[in-house]
This record gives C-alpha cells, sequence and structure tokens, in this order.
C-alpha cells in the first residue's frame, strides 16, 4: 500500500521538527495533513535514496507551522497515530536528516518521544 510507506518516516521526521520549532505565533492550528503533506518528500531518504532539496523545504515549512507548544503537540500525534507499528525506516539516517538539511539539534531524535512533554 502506498501510503503505509509514508506513516513510520513521518514519525521520526515530524518528531524532530515539533521539537524544533519554539517561538510562539498566531494563526491556524497546524492539521495531520499539512504535516503529512510537509513529510513526504522525505520518505526515500530516510528509505536508503538521496536527500531531495523538497524533503528541506517541507521540514523548515513545518518548523515554521508548529510555532506553538499546541501545533507541536498536535503534529508529535499526529505522527504517533500514523506510524503505531510501522517499520522499515533507517534510523541512522533520521538521525543524519537534520544536518543534512542545515538544521541542528540538540536531543536524540527518537520515535519513542513523549509527545505531552514537547514544549
Amino acid at each position: 500500500m502506498a501510503g503505509s510507506a509514508l506513516h513510520p518516516v513521518v514519525l521520526v521526521v515530524a518528531t524532530t521538527v515539533v521539537l524544533l520549532a519554539a517561538a510562539p505565533r498566531g494563526g491556524e492550528a497546524i492539521t495531520c495533513s499539512q504535516v503529512y503533506g510537509d513529510l513526504i518528500s522525505c520518505v526515500g531518504y530516510l528509505q536508503g535514496g538521496p536527500i531531495k532539496q523538497q524533503c528541506c523545504s517541507g521540514i523548515k515549512s513545518l518548523i515554521a507551522a508548529a510555532r506553538t507548544t499546541q501545533d507541536r503537540r498536535t503534529a508529535c500525534g499526529c505522527i504517533k497515530t500514523a506510524a503505531a507499528g510501522l517499520s522499515g525506516i533507517d534510523y541512522g539516517r533520521v538521525s543524519q536528516l537534520p544536518g543534512q538539511c542545515g538544521i541542528s539539534v540538540s536531543y536524540k531524535i527518537s520515535p519513542n518521544v513523549d509527545c505531552s512533554k514537547i514544549n
């Protein structure tokens, strides 16, 4: 099924992304559709292919959108719900993704993140 490959990728990438955004903002709340749309182009990289500029652009777009604590928690929850029980992602590549996109993070990226603890 074509959609199945997206879910574990989205879990890890969105977990990374939602943890990156910190500044408060006004505007509409983030949606699961937005999260998936921003991250779908990262699937190939996380399965062993080359990184695409669209992947990094999507991550940066999601960072810009997920600016409040609630947005970050919502995005994280979307990802965990979609990815529950799925596998097949190269988690080593997941850890490399922020650096590949010129984004630095000071914490371990994990699919086991507790979304309720995201600030």
